[in-house]
C-alpha cells in the first residue's frame, strides 16, 4: 500500500495512549490514509488499538513503526520527551511527520528537528489542533470578514477538567509548554501580529504535590496579558481544574462588535424549571470529546497536504514560534516582571550564522520579532527547503521500553 500505487498514504502510529488513540480514530475516517502498523512500550495497547482499528501490525518498538516498509507517514503521539529524536528518526527514514506538541521542550532540539526535516524532504506537522476547532475557527472567520469591526482586545479561557498525576506534570515542561502553549498560538493566530511583551503568572491552587517540581512544572494555574505589534492586547486565564467540565472559550471584542465560543455540550437540551434553568447536561469532561472534530480536520489537512504536495497547514516552524512564546511566559512567571520577546532574539540567533540577525529580526518601532524574517535561510537558522529525496537508509534510533515507560503517565 503505497500514495503512489493506489492513492492511499500508509501511515504508522507511535504511541497508542489517549492521543493517539484519537489519531487512529480520525485515521480511520480518512479515504486517503490507512494507518498500518501501531506500537507502544507495553505492547498490549498496541495490539488492543490494532484490533480496534484493524490495523495489519503492532510492536513495542517505535523504530519498527518508522521503518516499516508501507509506512510513508509516522503520527508521534508519544509523551513529549520523545519527540525530537523520533522526528530525527522519520526524517532520517524519509517519512513525513505528525508531531503532537511539543516538537521539543527546549529551542536547539526544536531547530534540529525541523532542520532534519527540511534536509530530508520531508513534511513536519505540529498538532495544535485548536487552529482547527469549528468554534474557534469562526472567530477567525468573523475577524478576516470584519464582522466585529478592528480587533480591541481578545480573551481565551483554558480550563481542563481535573489535573493530570504527577508523573505526567513531572518533566512535560511545565503548564506554559504543555498547556498553555494551545492559547498562546491562539492568541498570536487570531491577532494576525506577533507578540512584543508578556506576564505570566503562575501559582498551585489544585494539586499541592507538584509544588516540589522546578519551574513552571510546580504551576497549575495562571494568568497571562500580551502586548502585540499590532497595539493590541490578550488575555489568557489556564487552570488544570474545572469541576463543571471542559472550560474552553474565546472572545474577541472589536470596534462593531463582540463574538465569543461557548463551551461544548454533549446535547442541547436544556431544564427549565422553578429551581433551575440551563442546559440539562454539564460540558464535555474530556479532550477527546470535546476536540474530537478538530483532530479530526487537522488529520484530513495534513493528509491532503501529504496527497497534493501542499505545504504542512500547521509548520515546524509554527511550533517553535508557540515554543518561544511558551519560555517567555514561564520566564516571566519565575522572574516575576514583563519579559519582552526582543530578550530572546539574542539566544535565538546564535542557533544561526549571520552576525547581523539580531538588528534585522527585531521590529525597532514595536520591539517584536519579525518570524518570519528569522526564520527564514539568510539567518542560517532554519535550512533552506530541500527538494524531496530518496529516503536515507541508515539505523533510525531506538528507544527503550524502560525509557517510554517513564513518561507515559497520564497520555
Amino acid at each position: 500500500m503505497k500514495l503512489d500505487d493506489d492513492g492511499v498514504l500508509g501511515v504508522g502510529v507511535i504511541g497508542a495512549g489517549r492521543i493517539g488513540l484519537v489519531h487512529l480514530e480520525a485515521l480511520s475516517s480518512c479515504e486517503s490514509a490507512k494507518a498500518v502498523i501501531i506500537s507502544n512500550p507495553t505492547v498490549s495497547k498496541a495490539e488492543s488499538a490494532a484490533v480496534k482499528y484493524k490495523l495489519d501490525h503492532f510492536t513495542a518498538d517505535a523504530h519498527e513503526v518508522i521503518t516499516h516498509p508501507d509506512v510513508e507517514a509516522v503520527w508521534i503521539c508519544s509523551p513529549s520527551a520523545f519527540h525530537a529524536d523520533q522526528i530525527k528518526a522519520c526524517a532520517a527514514a524519509g517519512k513525513h511527520v505528525f508531531c503532537e506538541k511539543p516538537i521539543a521542550t527546549d529551542l536547539k532540539e526544536t531547530v534540529e528537528a525541523i532542520n532534519a526535516c527540511i534536509a530530508a524532504g520531508v513534511k513536519l506537522m505540529t498538532a495544535l489542533q485548536r487552529r482547527f476547532d469549528p468554534n474557534f475557527e469562526r472567530v477567525k472567520l468573523a475577524i478576516e470578514r470584519e464582522e466585529v469591526g478592528s480587533i480591541v482586545q481578545v480573551k481565551l479561557c483554558s480550563r481542563d477538567p481535573a489535573p493530570p498525576p504527577f508523573e505526567y506534570v513531572q518533566g512535560g515542561g511545565g503548564l506554559f509548554k504543555d498547556m498553555a502553549v494551545h492559547d498562546l498560538d491562539m492568541a498570536r493566530f487570531l491577532m494576525a501580529s506577533e507578540p512584543v511583551e508578556i506576564l505570566a503568572m503562575g501559582s498551585c491552587q489544585i494539586d499541592s504535590s507538584i509544588k516540589v517540581l522546578p519551574g513552571a512544572e510546580a504551576f497549575d494555574t495562571a494568568t497571562i496579558l500580551m502586548k502585540f505589534a499590532n497595539g493590541k492586547d490578550a488575555m489568557i486565564d489556564v487552570c488544570r481544574q474545572a469541576p463543571y467540565g471542559y472550560d474552553q472559550r474565546a472572545e474577541v471584542l472589536g470596534l462593531k462588535g463582540m463574538i465569543h465560543t461557548d463551551n461544548t455540550y454533549p446535547n442541547t437540551a436544556r431544564i427549565y424549571t422553578s429551581l433551575f434553568t440551563g442546559n440539562a447536561d454539564m460540558p464535555f469532561d474530556f479532550f477527546m470529546s470535546r476536540y474530537k472534530e478538530a483532530y479530526m480536520q487537522e488529520t484530513l489537512a495534513f493528509v491532503d497536504a501529504l496527497v497534493h504536495d501542499k505545504p504542512a497547514p500547521c509548520s515546524g516552524e509554527d511550533g517553535l514560534v508557540a515554543l518561544v512564546m511558551a519560555i517567555a511566559a514561564g520566564r516571566s512567571a519565575e522572574e516575576k516582571r514583563w519579559v519582552a520577546f526582543a530578550e530572546m532574539a539574542g539566544e535565538l540567533c546564535s542557533m544561526g550564522d549571520n552576525d547581523a540577525c539580531e538588528a534585522d529580526v527585531v521590529d525597532s518601532l514595536t520591539g517584536a520579532i519579525d518570524f518570519s524574517k528569522l526564520l527564514s535561510p539568510k539567518m542560517g537558522i532554519v535550512l533552506q527547503k530541500a527538494t524531496p529525496t530518496t529516503p536515507v537508509a541508515e539505523k533510525t534510533t531506538s528507544f527503550t521500553t524502560r525509557e517510554w515507560l517513564a513518561a507515559t503517565c497520564g497520555r
